[in-house]
């Protein structure tokens, strides 16, 4: 298996047979020998976490288990969303912060990300379009956080 951590550059994370994955960067994809579900939880570890933890705090600050999103990464929010549920092997994730647009398709749903690159997910635009509201609200709840910092207090 290969190792891969996400990073801001990061787009999406598209499975493709039983173990690889297609991945999409800013300047460009590859395919690598592992699966999402291990990249994400290799990723949420090298930023502190695990992929559980991580839907653990999905689930305190704005109330979604099933299909959550979560932060990968606090300082620059780095947010992703998965398209199926995580109790699968292998799920497609997408980092919100890159999407510019998306919109139906006779095939499903398409992704445009800033760099011009799209994605088609054989997703319904129903589907896509309430992953992406979970994660903004996310990604919404985790600003309100920073900009309203309350000191630790280790008094109680």
């Amino acid at each position: 298996m290969e190792h891969y951590e996400i990073c801001d550059e990061t787009l999406a994370l598209i499975p493709i047979g039983e173990h690889q994955v297609h991945v999409y960067e800013l300047n460009g994809s590859f395919v690598l020998d592992t699966t999402t579900t291990q990249i994400m939880e290799d990723s949420c570890r090298y930023f502190g976490s695990s992929l559980d933890g991580r839907k653990k705090g999905t689930e305190a600050l704005i109330g979604v288990t099933y299909k959550a999103p979560i932060i990968v990464e606090e300082t620059n929010s780095i947010i992703f969303f998965p398209m199926s549920s995580t109790r699968y092997k292998d799920t497609t994730w997408i980092n919100l912060n890159h999407i510019v647009s998306y919109y139906r398709d006779m095939l499903g749903c398409v992704i445009q990300f800033e760099n011009d690159q799209s994605i088609l997910l054989d997703s319904s635009y129903g589907v896509v379009d309430n992953q992406i509201l979970r994660a903004t609200r996310l990604e919404s709840a985790l600003r309100g956080r920073k900009i309203h910092k309350k000191p630790f207090n280790l008094e109680k």
